[in-house]
C-alpha cells in the first residue's frame, strides 16, 4: 500500500463475548482492501472490546465505514469509528516503561495519570488487571504502561520522583527504558 495516500480509520467495539467475533469484526476490513495497523482485544467481564487502526485508500476506507452499521447489527455490537491521521512519532521522546503493583484500592490508575500529566509526559499505552495474591487471597492491582518521556526531562530525577510518588501510596513501582 502506498500510505502516503492512505487513511486511516480507528475502529472501537463492545459487545458480548462470543466464539469467533475477531474474525467477524477483521474480516470485513480484509475484504474491503484495508490493513489493520494496530490492535488491542479483551475480555473483560463477559464483554468483549476491540480497539483497532486501520489503513487504507479512501475508498477502501469509506467501503468499510458503509459495512459498519450492518455488522453492527449483525453481531449485536457497539461500534464506533473515527478517521484520524496517521502515527506521529515524537522524535525527542523516549519511550519509557512503568509497572506498578500494589494491593488493589480506588484511584490507583487517576494517580498515576496524574504523576505523569503534570510532568507533560503522555501515556502511550496502559494495561490495568487486578487479582487475588496466592495463598492469602488479598485483592492486588498491577499497571503496565509505557509513556514518552519528552527528552528535555532529565531521566534519574525522574526515576526518584516516581519512586518517592510510589512510596507515599504504598506502590512498588519501576521505571525503566522499553525494550524492544
Amino acid at each position: 500500500m502506498n500510505s502516503t495516500n492512505n487513511k486511516y480509520l480507528v475502529i472501537s467495539a463492545l459487545g458480548e463475548d462470543q466464539p469467533g467475533i475477531v474474525r467477524n469484526l477483521t474480516r470485513p476490513v480484509t475484504e474491503a482492501g484495508a490493513n489493520i495497523l494496530d490492535s488491542r482485544m479483551t475480555i473483560l467481564g463477559g464483554e468483549f472490546a476491540i480497539l483497532m487502526m486501520v489503513e487504507g485508500s479512501w475508498d477502501t476506507i469509506a467501503k468499510l465505514e458503509a459495512q459498519l452499521p450492518g455488522l453492527q447489527q449483525k453481531l449485536g455490537l457497539t461500534i464506533l469509528t473515527r478517521r484520524t491521521g496517521g502515527q506521529r512519532q515524537e522524535q525527542s521522546s523516549m519511550p519509557y516503561s512503568v509497572n506498578v503493583v500494589a494491593l488493589d484500592h480506588p484511584g490507583i490508575v487517576s494517580h498515576l495519570a496524574e504523576f505523569f500529566s503534570n510532568r507533560h509526559i503522555n501515556i502511550q499505552d496502559l494495561y490495568t488487571d487486578s487479582y487475588r495474591a496466592a495463598h492469602t487471597g488479598t485483592p492486588m492491582f498491577t499497571a503496565t504502561m509505557t509513556v514518552n518521556i519528552p527528552g528535555n526531562i532529565p531521566i534519574a530525577g525522574l526515576r526518584e520522583e516516581f519512586l518517592d510518588f510510589c512510596d507515599s501510596l504504598n506502590l512498588d513501582g519501576i521505571l525503566e527504558p522499553a525494550k524492544g
